[in-house]
């Protein structure tokens, strides 16, 4: 029983952990970038932490009942599609109407959107390190469950650390919520070209030489 409950602290911590990853911070950064309101923020947090349980879930189970398996080309090309999408994010920020004085809140069905996208890449590093070594499906089940609520959780916190220094800042400084927008659009788009040639040419997706390390 001890040895179950360990196992289920470190998915949940390992959800959250997962929430860090570089490319959840800056897509979530893009999108938070035009808020202020803390609630608003969190709540887009929330919504992409969803949609990246779900898609775990939905993969999780087809490994689990199907024994699907992941190629390097499939899972490069997942990560491919994270890496496009920072790509657009940013450039909606960076070129999309500035609305500084009242800005329209982004709603969830973005970072929802968002959230899947990533779970598509993040998906198969969860499932293809843990899932296997879980030799009864109902407890690989609750593990991707358990995995996916530190996500949310974990995003909803980052989400909010991130958001809290903007809001504050910008409702002092108007002008500022446009820096920040900007900013925020910069380095989705140069985070996401970086990610374009590292998936492209040095993991081999575009060369024919795929190699592909999960997580």
């Amino acid at each position: 029983m001890i040895n179950l409950t360990l196992a289920f602290v470190t998915s949940l911590l390992l959800g959250m952990r997962h929430a860090t990853d570089p490319d959840h911070v800056v897509a979530i950064s893009t999108i938070v970038s035009r808020e202020r309101s803390l609630a608003r923020a969190t709540g887009i947090g929330v919504a992409w932490g969803i949609g990246h349980t779900m898609t775990i879930l939905i993969v999780g189970l087809a490994m689990i009942a199907f024994k699907v398996a992941f190629t390097p080309v499939i899972g490069l090309s997942l990560e491919m599609s994270v890496a496009v999408m920072l790509v657009l994010l940013g450039a909606a920020n960076l070129f999309g109407p500035a609305k500084t004085a009242a800005p329209v809140p982004v709603g969830h069905v973005r970072p929802f959107a968002v959230g899947v996208v990533h779970g598509l890449a993040g998906s198969a590093a969860a499932t293809l390190l843990i899932v296997p070594l879980i030799p009864d499906a109902r407890w690989a089940v609750i593990y991707l469950v358990v995995f996916g609520a530190g996500t949310v959780v974990g995003m909803a916190m980052i989400t909010l650390a991130i958001a809290a220094p903007a809001v504050l800042a910008a409702a002092r400084i108007h002008s500022l919520q446009r820096t920040i927008r900007l900013a925020a659009g910069a380095l989705s788009v140069g985070f996401g070209l970086y990610l374009t040639w590292k998936i492209g040419i040095n993991d081999g997706l575009m060369t024919g030489h795929a190699q592909w390390t999960p997580w």
